[in-house]
């Protein structure tokens, strides 16, 4: 058999395209770093200098993983990708903060159909940021061009982080006991789960257009829906610094009440007074235009409330001016009592 012969570029695969996506994001990971990072974006692996923490007793590293689940299908029906990254960062270095550990860097991972040099740039542009935010490094990562099995304007994006918490500041189960306060944090809308549901509510089922000007959110529900995950990482590390807190739980998939229960031991119970706040009007649109029972809701969504930390109650008056006072909305919502590791979200939201 004759004819011309096969490329790489030929399958689908441009390397050219690659090399141009790494040269437009440089500026943008270079402004991602911190003093221990050792050479910069390029080599086959990222350098990070650990000699920094012989200044810890027992320093234990904690690791975590994470995407932004179908999320990404907002970001490409607005052809809006500057943001997706700042999510991913958010759900990585917010589950190693719940430990009490400070994120130290993360690498990121982007499958796509095709390499469209601008776009994977933007997207990596929204990591970076993200990283200045939590205070960690952006070390490297890997961009993968998969014809065939994503479509040329798909992508999917993943990443992982590591952190370092001293050995007898780890937050968790061990430290909860009766009587604690719970204090939430506000979410800044959906964060990055729940959007399977959100989108067969809103964009298949009752048809809406991402333009759509919503009067209840003020805004068009796609920029609602593209609204960034808050990174709440070095707020919680300023609490757990100032204030004795025993727990933080990241509210993310499973909703408040599941994530909650994971860091309570088995003697305890926490008590959520869903009065104590009123969720951000896209919560009770996706319940009211499909139909969604609270329960349901309550299991998907974080309902306005990103984060919860878990303290002993003499603190939350500190606590509470000292999150505030860092821009981010926080109220007592609730108490540790009595049981056997379960949450109870109780009472009705706020009205007004």
């Amino acid at each position: 058999m004759t004819g011309p012969s096969a490329s790489y570029a030929g399958a689908g695969v441009d390397i050219g395209a690659g090399d141009r996506a790494v040269e437009l994001m440089k500026a943008w990971v270079a402004k991602a770093s911190r003093p221990e990072v050792v050479g910069g974006i390029g080599g086959f692996a990222g350098l990070f200098d650990v000699s920094a923490l012989s200044a810890y007793r027992r320093p234990l590293l904690a690791t975590s993983t994470d995407g932004v689940g179908t999320k990404v299908a907002v970001a490409g029906a607005m052809d809006r990708h500057d943001t997706i990254g700042h999510d991913l960062v958010g759900m990585v270095v917010d589950d190693l903060v719940v430990c009490g550990a400070e994120p130290l860097f993360m690498t990121d991972y982007i499958a796509c159909g095709k390499v469209v040099p601008e776009r994977i740039a933007a997207i990596v542009k929204g990591v970076a940021e993200g990283c200045v935010l939590a205070g960690c490094a952006l070390v490297g990562g890997e961009t993968a061009e998969h014809p065939g099995l994503l479509g040329p304007d798909e992508y999917d994006l993943a990443g992982a982080g590591t952190g370092v918490v001293e050995a007898d500041r780890l937050l968790g189960p061990d430290r909860v006991r009766q009587g604690d306060a719970l204090v939430a944090m506000a979410s800044s809308g959906l964060h990055s789960n729940g959007y399977s549901l959100v989108r067969h509510v809103l964009l298949e089922r009752a048809g809406w257009a991402l333009d759509r000007d919503v009067p209840e959110l003020g805004r068009a529900l796609g920029e609602e829906l593209l609204e960034p995950t808050r990174i709440y990482a070095r707020d919680c590390l300023a609490l757990a610094g100032r204030v004795d807190v025993h727990a933080f739980s990241h509210v993310t998939g499973g909703g408040l009440a599941a994530n909650l229960s994971r860091v309570l031991p088995s003697t305890v119970a926490a008590t959520v007074e869903r009065s104590s706040w009123r969720p951000a009007p896209i919560f009770g649109l996706v319940g009211s235009v499909g139909q969604v029972a609270r329960d349901e809701l309550e299991r998907t969504l974080n309902m306005g409330v990103g984060m919860m930390a878990v303290l002993a109650p003499e603190d939350v008056g500190l606590a509470l001016d000292l999150l505030v006072g860092r821009g981010v909305e926080a109220w007592l919502a609730g108490e540790v009592g009595p049981g056997s590791g379960e949450t109870a979200l109780v009472g009705d939201y706020r009205n007004s």
